[in-house]
């Protein structure tokens, strides 16, 4: 499914990674590279609603902590990277068809998704937050009994949400498509309290003078990149996440974009 970026367009080179020679299967240094000469593209899958992990900029450019990353990984593997903007609930699915290399969207490498698809090592941990208006009466997780709490579909916060239900407070759940809509929900006060991703809830409290208070019962696994299962990049993506802990090029990328204020 890797693909050479030609000047006239994107030609699929299936042929090659299967091994072109004698029928069996290419090694990756294969891959790494054309026999013309031509650099090729390692397709990655994002959900881009969740800033400040991936979102769009005015212009409409990707931009955030796992775009980077994102490029610094193909960097080091010789690719050119392409992205694709896909639901977050349908990532995993794009994984399974193989209709795409890698997915960096800010996701927790749970048990459950293992199940789908292989994961590399954990490159960042954040835990939950719930988000309400300034002026709102939650300030604990106590006082969600009976409320509305909204989730962005198909993330590990739902799971979450469905968990705390059970074990420690009734409330009513609300699934949405993505993170915007979910603060939109909020504003609106269609909901009473949005849950996600710490790092990303501290940036819309920021940006929209909301508020909100960590989630004590969190203990999510951290993110990694998502492969299709027995993907050869896994190994090769862990030894890149490796060095980039040690050489502080993972610091560099948290100092620029999830440094607490």
């Amino acid at each position: 499914m890797l693909k050479k970026w030609g000047l006239v367009g994107t030609i699929t080179i299936s042929a090659l990674l299967l091994g072109a020679c004698g029928g069996e299967s290419s090694t990756n240094e294969d891959a790494n590279s054309s026999t013309d000469g031509e650099k090729k593209v390692i397709e990655m899958a994002t959900s881009a609603d969740f800033p400040p992990f991936e979102s769009r900029d005015v212009e409409g450019n990707f931009e955030g902590f796992d775009i980077d990353l994102a490029n610094y990984i193909a960097d080091e593997l010789g690719y050119e990277l392409k992205i694709q903007d896909m639901k977050f609930d349908g990532l995993i699915g794009a994984l399974q068809t193989e209709r795409i290399d890698m997915v960096l969207s800010g996701m927790s490498a749970t048990d459950k998704r293992k199940e789908n698809v292989d994961f590399s090592t954990e490159y960042n941990h954040s835990g939950e937050m719930f988000i309400t208006l300034k002026d709102s009466d939650i300030k604990t997780i106590e006082d969600l009994k009976g409320k509305s709490l909204g989730v962005q579909l198909g993330t590990i916060q739902e799971d979450g949400a469905k968990k705390i239900q059970k074990e420690t407070v009734d409330f009513e759940m609300k699934a949405v498509d993505n993170s915007n809509v979910l603060i939109q929900e909020l504003l609106s006060k269609k909901i009473d309290v949005a849950y996600m991703d710490k790092a990303v809830a501290q940036g819309y409290i920021e940006e929209q003078g909301l508020a909100g208070f960590d989630d004590p019962t969190s203990s999510s696994p951290g993110m990694a990149v998502a492969f299709p299962k027995g993907s050869e990049l896994v190994d090769q993506v862990n030894e890149i996440l490796k060095e980039a802990e040690e050489n502080g090029k993972l610091q560099e990328l948290k100092d620029k974009w999830l440094k607490e204020e």
